[in-house]
């Protein structure tokens, strides 16, 4: 339920990298062969890829040589581990040369393989707050669905089919009172507040509350950007992912304005710590004295005065609140279907986060078709149209933060409760993949799915998640290999609707070189070596070698195993994607 605009932390560059460092002193050592799943041999033709499953116990694989190199991408495909690192070593005997576990840790030197024109981003904006919001609204997930459960029928468990009987709307401008959430930090408590009703349309019901400040919108303004919400936004999110439930019969969405929301958050803290922007409530749900039941987007007043935290003015709502409502209608599409649909638990969140950053993806996505470059932008050179610019943040900057140490933040056991930018880039970047490689259909799939990541994935395509997670590690770096066409890599091991690389390198152009984006390409590759040094790597992620094989050496036998050599436990998934590098990479 993470959503808007964010901060960037300083991301310490050589501490993060520390989180790889030596835990033991440099040495190396001959290893007998534990051979993974696979041939006794690996023999890849030139940009094949293939993956070795170490589930086995085994810890070896032996590679053809010869003076090939490969990029080696050693995983824990899992969502069934506890989310804390695992000691490993990657090494390949003494038959490779020995270096110094500071020169194989050493950062790939910025590169200039990607074109990226000059152009503008969004800025980067505090987004502390939200995230604690969501945190907050998490906590209520499981038990509102316990609830569900136990109410049965009662919750009207039915998709809002064409033929299915709802109330006429209230009429335009009647008043009704709603419980919006006045505090959640320490005592949560509820305010009553009454609101009118602004807008019909066919899918949203806007109110505004009764108590908005002045300078706000005029009813021209209000028509449109009610209009904006219920005949752009919500089809966009309902079309790739499916109707929400419908609980209260009315056939709609309530979105309702207040600055109640706007109070969540203190004038001072909104500098530092950003705003809470807008979030869907799962206590709406739940029947209680302070539910509203049924399905209600709360969002912010403009208050251009800061008369009730700090100022926002019309233009800063039609900005970002577009992308937070698409973030947060997704998330009450998934508790709805999964939950009050379907009578399960709520999906596994941090695949929840990963279709919801989509779900903004998706805002940019429709101003993209509507306007290809160089149309529609200030500057002819930007990437995405000025309509776009809202939409885009999350992927854009959490996905760059993730690809520079994809090591240490899990895509698969983080949860909407955890802070971080990196594990959501992750997210995004995971489900975009997926959604690629499966085709039309995929996101409303998933939320038809048994409410787990991982077995919602693998019901959405057909194909197991390890071998998936292998193409997905492999595609964020042999997708736009430097100077070859994009085609090199096979179809799995690419993304077909955005070139990540050309996105990380317009940050890169636009806000590095510096701590937070020291690299036209963040994904790094080290090298491997004979060094036996011990590394950590978390259950969920992935990281990047590459293996330059002696021209004299037939063979070369890799080791991937844990302190003295020692098997992974089969439940981390243990794994490694391997794919040979064409000559000159």
């Amino acid at each position: 339920m993470h959503t808007t605009a964010r901060l960037l932390g300083p991301l310490f560059l050589l501490a993060g990298l520390a989180a790889c460092s030596d835990t033991t002193a440099a040495h190396s050592t001959l290893f007998t062969r534990n051979p993974c799943t696979g041939p006794d041999t690996l023999v890849l033709a030139v940009a094949e890829a293939t993956r070795m499953d170490c589930s086995n116990g085994g810890t070896t694989v032996t590679l053809a040589g010869d003076g090939a190199s490969y990029l080696i991408v050693p995983e824990f495909a899992t969502d069934n581990a506890l989310d804390q690192f695992v000691e490993y070593n990657l090494a390949s005997g003494d038959v490779a040369s020995t270096s110094a576990a500071a020169a194989a840790r050493a950062m790939r030197a910025p590169g200039g393989s990607v074109a990226a024109p000059t152009g503008t981003l969004p800025p980067v904006r505090p987004n502390v707050a939200q995230r604690a919001i969501d945190r907050f609204m998490l906590s209520r997930e499981a038990g509102v669905a316990a609830a569900a459960r136990r109410a049965g029928p009662s919750l009207a468990r039915a998709a809002r089919p064409p033929a299915r009987a709802v109330a006429a709307p209230p009429d335009t401008g009647s008043v009704r009172s709603f419980k919006v959430l006045s505090n959640y930090v320490g005592t949560e408590t509820f305010a009553t507040v009454g609101a009118k009703l602004e807008y019909v349309g066919a899918n949203v019901l806007l109110y505004v509350d009764t108590l908005a400040p002045a300078g706000g919108f005029t009813q021209a303004q209000l028509q449109a950007f009610g209009q904006y919400f219920d005949q752009t936004l919500f089809p966009i999110d309902t079309a790739a992912f499916a109707l929400p439930s419908d609980v209260d019969t009315n056939g709609h969405v309530i979105m309702l304005l207040s600055p109640t929301v706007n109070q969540l958050t203190t004038t001072s803290d909104c500098e530092t710590q950003g705003f809470v922007g807008g979030f869907f409530e799962p206590e709406d749900f739940s029947g209680s004295a302070n539910s509203n039941n049924g399905e209600v987007f709360y969002g912010i007043v403009p208050d251009p005065n800061g008369v009730y935290s700090c100022a926002h003015s019309v233009d800063d709502l039609e900005s970002f609140l577009p992308a937070v409502f698409l973030h947060e209608l997704q998330h009450l599409i998934c508790f709805s279907q999964h939950v009050i649909i379907g009578g399960g638990d709520p999906e596994s969140s941090w695949l929840d986060e990963g279709q919801s950053i989509v779900a903004e993806e998706l805002g940019a996505v429709h101003y993209e078709q509507m306007c290809p470059p160089p149309s529609c932008r200030t500057d002819p050179s930007q990437l995405f149209p000025d309509s776009a610019q809202g939409f885009v943040q999350d992927f854009l900057y959490d996905s760059y933060v993730y690809a520079l140490l994809p090591d240490t933040a899990s895509v698969t056991l983080h949860s909407d409760a955890d802070d971080g930018l990196s594990w959501r880039g992750g997210d995004w970047l995971l489900v975009r993949w997926l959604s690629d490689q499966a085709g039309p259909g995929f996101l409303r799939r998933l939320e038809q799915g048994p409410a787990d990541g991982v077995a919602d994935i693998e019901a959405a395509t057909g194909q197991s998640f390890p071998q998936l997670f292998a193409n997905f590690g492999l595609a964020l770096y042999t997708d736009s290999l430097p100077g070859l066409p994009r085609t090199t890599a096979p179809a799995a091991d690419r993304f077909t609707s955005r070139n990540v690389k050309q996105l990380w390198a317009r940050v890169y152009a636009t806000s590095g070189p510096s701590t937070d984006f020291p690299l036209e390409d963040p994904v790094q590759l080290f090298a491997v070596t004979s060094d036996t040094t011990q590394y950590v790597l978390d259950p969920g992620t992935v990281t990047y070698f590459r293996l330059d094989t002696p021209a004299n050496a037939a063979t070369v036998t890799i080791r991937f195993a844990g302190p003295g050599g020692t098997s992974f436990d089969p439940a981390l998934q243990p794994q490694m994607a391997i794919f040979r590098l064409p000559a000159g990479q």
